[in-house]
């Protein structure tokens, strides 16, 4: 029984940080592949030119979604705190 509630916390856990890294991992994707198309095209073969607008894409995202995120974040936080009487009794 113990073995299905960590388990299930584990579950809840790793899917709130898939949830909450999207959004931030979407966007660095999608960003340095237009990046890198960009420098195949031009045939210019700059390593540093991908980062200066992947971390400021990440940034702006970061500031877009962050209450959004916090939000994710307090619920789970919430829902597992108000479980552990549930969790004492098992």
């Amino acid at each position: 029984m113990y073995e299905n509630v960590v388990l299930g916390i584990a579950n809840e856990a790793i899917f709130t940080v898939l949830l909450v890294s999207a959004p931030i991992l979407g966007a660095a994707l999608i960003i340095g592949l237009l990046i890198s198309i960009l420098q195949a095209t031009t045939q210019l073969q700059e390593m540093t030119l991908v980062f200066v607008p992947k971390i400021v894409v990440v940034f702006v995202v970061l500031l877009f979604t962050a209450p959004w995120m916090l939000n994710i974040l307090t619920t789970f936080a919430y829902n597992l705190y108000s479980a552990i009487p549930s969790y004492i009794y098992l």
